[in-house]
């Protein structure tokens, strides 16, 4: 992992900068000089030492930026402090290569700061599974195909394997790249099945599907077993929602098949993730999450080119903190890797607006997922294809022109 690990934040308002200054212990009078300022790039730094911190100060004034920093910073009278960078791509580029014939370490974080800025600037253009390589010129539509009796969306509606078919293939013509097929729950508080049974489930569909499908089938599960079999029937895409954590054989199984992944947040298993969804700092917890992720994926041998990351919306997460990470997607630019969405019809969605009934979430979700497309995420995973190929289509039309 990166030592110093600069997290680019997405503070839109106002108030969110101030909120973030305050947390960090700014004095009050550096908060009102600072917020005005903070409408360009923000990038955090956790942790340094106070010579660390008084030189990124210092250096950043002199090219017209600024960095905040606790009180007691510029005095060294505590032992560490966050610093948050406040400037412009171009400030920030200069402020690189000053840094770089500084001591304390300072040129590591120089290296750190342009490849951040770099993924920040130019997204990935394309993320590759065992079998193709697929362009991320527009957004993806990943259509969900539950194959389970007991999903929350649908009621176990595509449980029999002739009308799961039928239902993948209406998919792929109303405009989805890739189908996610899943044969266990995940829905907060569902019991986990067997290996076996998910197996059962999942891995006759893939085998039907894989000769007549054009798209990309993925394969929603956290267990090497079932992911082995799955990919053996035809699926190239491995979406982990533990992010390679409850099964330690499946980072290897996917280096060695050279799957594409994803690797996505979560706060414990289905049956017990929203027991604990407060966050002292929601979107670090979920970029620590992630980079964990990660080192378990390198380690292992997964290139990056085969791995997308998702924020898991809905997954150990109250309504508050689904709305938050929508709002601060584009934080997860800094891993450079492309950013999955999942917010479709989920139960934020019927909270914010009163909408109890999965069938009425439709424009909450359309609204969610032209939010996330404007906001970095490249690949959205949806129930109602055609409805949001046109959504996801039309805010990535916006924000290119």
């Amino acid at each position: 992992m990166a030592r110093f690990a600069p997290r680019l934040l997405e503070l839109s308002t106002a108030e969110h900068a101030a909120r973030e200054l305050r947390r960090m212990a700014v004095d009050s009078c550096g908060i009102t000089l600072m917020v005005p300022k903070m409408r360009t790039l923000c990038i955090q730094l956790l942790q340094l030492e106070c010579r660390q911190a008084n030189v990124l100060k210092q250096e950043m004034l002199s090219l017209g930026g600024d960095a905040a920093v606790a009180r007691g910073t510029v005095a060294c009278s505590i032992d560490k402090t966050d610093c948050l960078l406040i400037g412009t791509a171009k400030q920030l580029t200069r402020l690189c290569r000053k840094l770089k014939a500084q001591p304390f370490a300072l040129s590591e974080l120089a290296a750190e700061l342009e490849k951040l800025l770099s993924q920040i600037v130019s997204p990935p253009a394309a993320w590759k599974t065992s079998r193709r390589t697929l362009s991320l010129e527009r957004p993806l539509i990943m259509g969900i195909l539950n194959v389970t009796p007991d999903s929350f969306s649908d009621g176990g509606r595509c449980s029999d394997p002739d009308r799961a078919f039928d239902q993948a293939l209406q998919m792929e013509a109303e405009g989805a790249d890739i189908i996610d097929i899943g044969g266990e729950s995940t829905r907060p508080g569902a019991a986990p099945v067997s290996a076996d049974e998910e197996k059962s489930r999942i891995v006759p569909v893939i085998e039907r599907l894989a000769g007549r499908l054009r798209c990309a089938i993925s394969v929603d599960t956290w267990k090497s077993a079932v992911a082995d079999e799955a990919l053996a029937a035809g699926a190239e895409i491995i979406n982990d929602i533990s992010g390679f954590h409850f099964d330690p054989r499946m980072a290897v199984l996917a280096a060695a098949s050279g799957a594409g992944v994803v690797l996505m947040h979560t706060r414990g298993t289905p049956d017990k993730m929203q027991q604990n969804t407060v966050y002292d700092d929601l979107m670090a917890e979920i970029s620590a999450s992630l980079h964990a992720s990660l080192d378990l994926a390198h380690e292992a041998g997964v290139s990056d080119s085969c791995i997308a990351i998702d924020p898991g919306i809905g997954f150990g997460k109250d309504a508050a903190g689904n709305l938050e990470l929508i709002r601060r997607m584009a934080e997860l630019s800094s891993f450079g890797l492309p950013i999955l969405s999942g917010p479709s019809r989920k139960s934020f969605i019927g909270k914010v607006l009163g909408r109890e009934r999965m069938d009425e979430r439709l424009f909450g979700t359309a609204a969610a997922v032209a939010l996330s497309v404007s906001h970095g995420a490249s690949i959205l995973r949806v129930h109602d294809v055609r409805a949001m190929r046109d959504v996801a289509d039309m805010a990535h039309a916006v924000m290119q022109s």
